[in-house]
């Protein structure tokens, strides 16, 4: 018989289970937990300080997942591991870059449990990956477990309850993997992930305090918009949507922090009523379907440092695509007031990237993206051809952080003709260079409010008839978008995404 020349090295060795593997990660991180909370109830009740050498044995740690690829070995020099030979994956995630070890901290196992399984039983089916869990060198702050503590901090200041136990620590907490740092901890291990623990819980409580709902109410796919109508339009279809039988949706989380379902009496009231406005920045609504396969809103606001800010929170939720619907100013004449505009480019002046993401690098557009919208615009238009391309205009979209830009026209007009630019906004080549950076599909249809230079100025009467006429149509081409994105599945994400050196989860 021929003998095998390659083999993967992982051949004949015992691995775990990554249903195993997330069992191991809960209960080490409920434990720690656990721990946490009882020390703050000791010192708060009693006086009682935590043991300073019970933390350095991990006490309160998160736990760490380490997955080892060996590479493959060549039978006939033995324990020569080939860097260049990798397994036959047709993704662009899931995937390692080099044979070695990789490992990241892991929180939230209520939240990202199916999605670590996930990933791990990609690259344990293809690779053949080791996975083991221990305690990690990081701390869970004290802030991230005060939920459901029943915990009475009114008689301690935060500075007290820093002195003895471990607080949010800023150095440790950043973009470092995801803005392509070679970044490898003391034990020879690349990243798993592109946030660990610590990134994970900040963002996890900024977007609490941004969009007044629970984080774990975010959906896989997410809308993003610049006009509270938006939002209004949304609501009402969504309460359509849980009244039906055969609806995929299961509730609606509102911002106020309460949740609306089918059983609800009188919905809309109650979220008319609730103080949203006055307390929350960027409100949220999502619309919950099993596996999050659901849709989230964001009112994001106006304005590139608001798109920033949101997208660095709502990316450690690794949802499967953000997309901005909101409206624009046109820049050509033959553009009409409700006209859509589908950006496969990107003007970036919006200066709120350039230190992290410099504007020379191209932010390209994601074909399956640009698909969606297109057949969405289609269905729910009910136009097609040179019919809808009257309407839908496919471009170069300028996104700028002077919300008075038409104030310095001479001095933008030569750079938006050289762009060949056929609409403005404040935020969506934000989002789109977010996407890029953070590896989460994006996309851009915007629809028409205003021509500030042909003279058609966006007043209050005329910008209400456009809203009423125009945004129920956008929002449900948003949806349809989604719908069409969902049937796309892995495929959705992009190589386009991905770098030649990657962590190995999505």
């Amino acid at each position: 018989m021929k003998k095998e020349k390659k083999k993967d090295a992982h051949r004949g060795a015992k691995v775990q289970s990554a249903a195993e593997i997330v069992r191991q990660l809960k209960q080490i991180y409920g434990n720690a937990v656990a721990n946490l909370q009882a020390d703050l109830h000791a010192y708060l009740e009693r006086k009682e300080r935590p043991s300073r050498h019970l933390r350095k044995e991990g006490r309160y740690c998160y736990p760490k997942l380490t997955v080892v690829w060996k590479g493959v070995y060549d039978d006939e020099e033995e324990g020569v591991v080939l860097d260049h030979r990798h397994p036959q994956v047709n993704r662009a995630f899931a995937r390692f870059s080099r044979p070695g070890s990789y490992s990241s901290s892991i929180t939230r196992l209520d939240i990202f449990g199916d999605y670590i399984e996930e990933q791990l039983n990609f690259l344990i089916r293809d690779y053949g990956a080791d996975c083991s869990v221990s305690l990690s060198n990081q701390e869970i702050p004290y802030p991230y477990v005060l939920d459901g503590a029943g915990l009475d901090l009114n008689s301690v200041s935060a500075m007290d309850l820093s002195r003895h136990f471990p607080a949010t620590e800023l150095a440790l907490i950043g973009n470092e993997v995801a803005d392509g740092m070679d970044f490898i901890d003391s034990h020879g291990h690349r990243p798993l992930a592109l946030f660990d623990g610590l990134r994970t819980d900040f963002s996890l409580a900024r977007l609490r305090h941004y969009t007044g709902t629970p984080a774990d109410h975010t959906q896989g796919y997410i809308l993003m918009t610049n006009y509270n109508r938006y939002v209004d339009v949304f609501v009402a279809y969504a309460l359509e949507q849980l009244q039906k039988p055969d609806s995929p949706y299961t509730a609606l989380s509102c911002c106020g922090n309460f949740v609306v379902t089918k059983d609800t009496v009188n919905p809309l009231e109650l979220i008319v009523n609730s103080p949203w406005r006055a307390k929350h920045q960027m409100p949220a609504y999502h619309l919950m379907a099993p596996d999050g396969r659901g849709i989230t809103l964001v009112n994001i606001g106006v304005g590139p440092s608001n798109a920033k800010n949101i997208t660095d929170h709502l990316a450690v939720m690794r949802p499967h695509a953000w997309l901005m619907i909101g409206h624009c100013g046109g820049l050509r004449a033959s553009q009409s007031i409700g006209d859509y505009v589908l950006a496969h480019a990107y003007l970036r002046d919006d200066h709120v990237m350039d230190d992290v993401l410099p504007i020379e690098i191209p932010i390209p557009p994601i074909a399956e993206v640009q698909q969606a919208f297109h057949q969405a615009s289609v269905r729910i238009t009910g136009q097609d051809g040179d019919e809808l391309k009257k309407r839908l205009r496919t471009g170069t979209l300028v996104t700028t952080d002077d919300r008075n830009w038409e104030l310095k026209y001479s001095l933008s007009a030569r750079r938006f003709s050289q762009s060949r630019a056929i609409a403005i906004d404040m935020e969506s080549a934000t989002l789109a260079a977010q996407g890029y950076r953070f590896r989460v599909p994006y996309g851009t249809l915007l629809c028409i409010s205003d021509k500030p230079l042909h003279g058609e100025l966006k007043l209050p009467g005329q910008a209400n008839h456009f809203y009423e006429r125009a945004i129920a149509e956008h929002i449900q081409i948003g949806i349809e978008t989604v719908s069409i994105l969902r049937d796309f599945g892995a495929r959705l994400h992009s190589r386009k995404l991905r770098s030649f050196d990657e962590p190995p989860f999505r």
